[in-house]
């Protein structure tokens, strides 16, 4: 073989490779700017977390409040989700149903209700907390926002008649109104002095983080609802 054809096939070989490292080159940008279009294009998911202090952050700092270690929880999975913050400290069920529309802006797509442990630390009639978060539900499901609904435990001291009428509200507002429910919004934090803060009721930010935990399952079970 002469020479020069020596030289044309390496010649020719260096263009081939060079054409074929364009093309993966191009293949390889092109499906990175497939996934960042995709994850551009799809639809930010709005929640809105109802609640009074449990959910506001009451005595925690800035980013340690459910909402916010929520978002933080999900947002590697589900990039496009929002978590917002509607928790005011002090709020009863009759104070959330008040400030429900604004609140909760137009372009919320769920909404995660936190509501009556103040009814229940101030004994208000279960059945006010009842239609109150009924009320709540209703017009949320009239603005074809959907809901996740999470229970609360009336406190000891309550008596057991109280306990027994309040504690019943959650369960059944979430079969009749067949909506996605969390049985009890403290689950694993409630009573335990070393995830509460020094008033007994609030947790710290290591009990927020549990709370999360815990629910996370259940609220993605609700996003894949609000996907779907």
């Amino acid at each position: 073989m002469s020479r020069e054809l020596l030289v044309r096939l390496a010649n020719r070989t260096k263009q081939l490779a060079i054409a074929s490292l364009i093309i993966l080159t191009t293949l390889a940008t092109t499906h990175i700017y497939a996934q960042a279009q995709d994850t551009q294009d799809k639809k930010a998911i709005k929640i809105v977390v109802l609640g009074d202090s449990l959910s506001a952050g009451y005595g925690l700092n800035p980013g340690n409040s459910f909402p916010e270690k929520l978002q933080k929880s999900l947002i590697q999975k589900y990039p496009n989700i929002l978590i917002e913050n509607a928790g005011v400290s002090g709020d009863t069920s009759s104070g959330g149903l008040a400030r429900l529309n604004w609140s909760v802006p137009h372009d919320t797509n769920g909404v995660i209700i936190e509501l009556g442990a103040n009814d229940a630390l101030r004994g208000i009639s279960p059945k006010l907390t009842a239609d109150n978060l009924a009320k709540i539900i209703d017009q949320l499901t009239k603005r074809d926002i959907k809901v996740l609904l999470t229970g609360m435990l009336a406190p000891p001291n309550m008596g057991e008649d109280y306990a027994k009428e309040f504690n019943l509200i959650y369960e059944s507002l979430a079969e009749t109104k067949m909506l996605m429910f969390y049985p009890f919004f403290l689950e694993g934090v409630a009573g335990d002095p070393s995830l509460n803060q020094k008033d007994g009721i609030h947790p710290t930010a290591k009990g927020i983080d549990i709370i999360v935990d815990k629910m996370s399952p259940t609220v993605e079970m609700f996003i894949s609802f609000l996907e779907s």
